[in-house]
């Protein structure tokens, strides 16, 4: 940090400069043109990790989602274009980048320590998430004055996946849950089996579920209410099935617990999932099946139903449902119907108790 003596002398070796001709503005100007790709990412990391659209704009991304951002900046583009200018960037550079990760350029695996392991993966799917994430990373160096264009939004590559949205069928689930059900009599942590059954009879997000905590669980009102989520705070109903399933795991609470599904050790949520997610698709012949197509398949079996929209953006918490979030309290108990017509099917294909039995439970 520059003493007062110090500064004094900088500010008048500048105005000895301004009164030479020089100019500081343009200087500084220089200096970002100069500015390279690598050097960008840092300042991104630094200064631009925000949503960029949607009702969340402007506020800062979630941990997991930045990470996830930064890991693919430094893992593909920095070693491909890391030591380029950031103005002298144009759409072809962008075009080579992306057929360059697709064909697995930046792909690596390597081993760190004796318990971690470093795996990249390249492909057009990666391809299209890296484009995307660095032209977030040129529209925040636009606002910056860094650069005066956007070299990826011209760019002839893909920048969304066009994938069809992937909906199980009832005899799917139902070989999901007869797979959940071998696994369990196995011996497989009930943990990671009972989060993949609030999956499917909630619609929930993969973490909204995996890091659940008691204090999200209304059993009064039968519903989750969920203080941050991926579209802000979220109220979500619950069917018969899915209450009769986290009573049973309330029961058997530890007092002290503060997740539905601790972590083995330490004080965190459980983390298994993954690997029984894996073998359990496996054994059902479900492959690509992830748990977002659980949340995919309980909003198209609302649809199916004929449940309207408004109900559907109420069960799934959507961003574009807002409104149903401002007057909750009166689409409650409507939607908490909708939810158990549309889990009840659900839950008698995963093997679980129907919404009237469940109901029979709770009584």
């Amino acid at each position: 940090m520059l003493g007062a003596s110090d500064a004094r002398k900088a500010a008048e070796k500048a105005l000895a400069g301004v009164r030479l001709g020089h100019d500081p503005a343009g200087d500084l100007a220089a200096k970002r043109r100069e500015m390279k790709i690598a050097d960008l990412i840092d300042l991104y990391e630094e200064e631009g990790l925000v949503v960029q659209r949607g009702i969340r704009q402007g506020a800062p991304m979630k941990p997991l989602t930045a990470q996830y951002t930064m890991s693919r900046l430094r893992t593909h583009v920095v070693p491909l274009l890391g030591n380029r200018r950031a103005s002298e960037l144009v759409e072809g550079d962008i075009e080579r980048l992306a057929k360059d990760i697709a064909k697995g350029k930046t792909a690596k695996d390597e081993r760190l320590g004796p318990r971690k392991r470093v795996i990249v993966r390249g492909g057009e799917g990666a391809a299209r998430k890296v484009v995307r994430d660095l032209s977030a990373v040129f529209s925040f160096a636009m606002r910056r004055r860094i650069v005066a264009t956007n070299p990826v939004a011209a760019a002839s590559v893909r920048k969304t996946d066009g994938k069809r949205v992937r909906f199980l069928s009832m005899e799917e689930i139902e070989r999901l849950g007869g797979a959940l059900d071998e696994l369990e009599a196995e011996g497989i942590n009930p943990k990671a089996i009972n989060i993949a059954r609030l999956w499917a009879l909630s619609g929930c997000r993969r973490d909204e579920i995996a890091g659940l905590e008691w204090t999200a669980v209304d059993f009064e009102r039968g519903a989750l209410v969920l203080a941050d989520t991926k579209t802000g705070r979220s109220i979500r109903p619950l069917g018969a099935p899915a209450l009769a399933l986290l009573t049973a795991l309330n029961a058997k609470a530890g007092v002290d617990d503060k997740f539905v599904f601790p972590a083995e050790r330490g004080d965190g949520f459980y983390q298994g999932t993954k690997r029984v997610w894996q073998v359990a698709v496996r054994r059902a012949e479900l492959p690509n099946v992830t748990p977002h197509t659980l949340r995919h398949t309980l909003g198209g079996a609302a649809a199916s139903a004929g449940e309207a929209m408004l109900m559907i953006g109420s069960l799934l918490g959507h961003a574009n449902a807002r409104s149903t979030q401002i007057y909750a309290h009166v689409a409650h108990d409507p939607a908490r119907l909708a939810a158990d017509r549309v889990t009840a099917p659900i839950a008698e294909a995963l093997g679980r108790k129907s919404a009237q039995k469940a109901e029979n439970a709770l009584a």
